[in-house]
């Protein structure tokens, strides 16, 4: 994957988070020194463009995307309904047809084994099983997502005993403390998706670790939302679980294609041909 190119102000700011390896009794002073000159250098830049506020520190320690991600996506705060843009996919995923569907409506179509627009439990735990997780997995993710979101869904107000999910309304089941890179219409905010990097991939820039993640999800909690904590951490873990590398990192790129779904596809695909190479064996 490319590089992506930062500009000093976030370099600065990733410094400020190796004090936690000091000593004790010069961290204070190193931090405020490096927290004092990251402030003077937005400063000289543009005061009214500034992404850090000198008495609120988590302004520091999260920064936004601001290496003019603009050159590379044009106007990147515009939601996209059909493509899951970034940096190195301005134009989304190559010879990827979106169908029509909005990013969120791709992300769930993996699913609809069937392609009739609804996804039913035994769907659900059919995509499980076809990018590899296992069955009992696979049986507790279709309980809790068929049984969590097929009713908000719905056109009727009255509870289906077969809990469908109508991939049509599926911008209905978007819940709080989540990323935001998906809009309340289920389009996809390229300047957020950025800032999942920008703001916690502290150890590489492209790739987060178990810890970025679990910080991430933290990070996103909105107060008195116990539904919206335990669904990002679960979506996250199984984002985790599917896509890590043996380094144990998750890709920028992998990420990336969970949203719009085609990691999905990508890897069922891989696992075919695994089982076809098997059988020539």
């Amino acid at each position: 994957m490319c590089s992506v190119l930062v500009q000093h102000q976030y370099v600065s700011s990733l410094n400020c988070q190796h004090t936690a390896y000091y000593p004790r009794h010069i961290r204070s002073s190193v931090y405020c020194s490096m927290r004092s000159n990251l402030a003077d250098e937005t400063r000289q830049v543009d005061p009214d463009l500034s992404t850090v506020a000198p008495k609120c520190p988590v302004t520091y320690k999260r920064v936004v995307a601001t290496h003019d991600i603009d050159r590379s996506i044009p106007k990147p705060h515009v939601p996209r309904a059909l493509k899951a843009v970034d940096v190195e996919n301005p134009i989304g995923t190559p010879g990827h047809d979106p169908k029509g569907l909005s990013v969120l409506q791709q992300h769930v179509a993996f699913f609809d084994r069937n392609d009739d627009g609804i996804i039913y439990p035994w769907e659900t735990f059919e995509g499980c099983r076809a990018i590899g997780f296992n069955l009992l997995f696979s049986f507790w993710a279709m309980v809790l997502i068929n049984g969590s979101f097929s009713w908000v869904t719905l056109d009727s107000w009255i509870p289906s005993p077969l809990f469908p999910i109508y991939i049509k309304n599926i911008h209905r089941a978007k819940h709080g403390s989540d990323s935001g890179v998906y809009d309340t219409e289920g389009r996809f905010v390229p300047e957020k998706f950025e800032e999942l990097f920008s703001k916690f991939a502290k150890t590489e820039k492209t790739r987060l670790t178990p810890g970025e993640l679990w910080e991430m999800t933290e990070a996103n909690r909105c107060a008195m939302d116990p539904f919206g904590w335990t669904a990002e951490k679960l979506e996250w873990f199984a984002v985790y679980l599917l896509l890590m590398d043996r380094d144990g990192y998750v890709s920028k790129e992998g990420i990336r294609g969970q949203y719009d779904g085609t990691i999905f596809k990508y890897i069922e695909r891989e696992k075919q041909m695994k089982k076809i190479q098997k059988k020539r064996l």
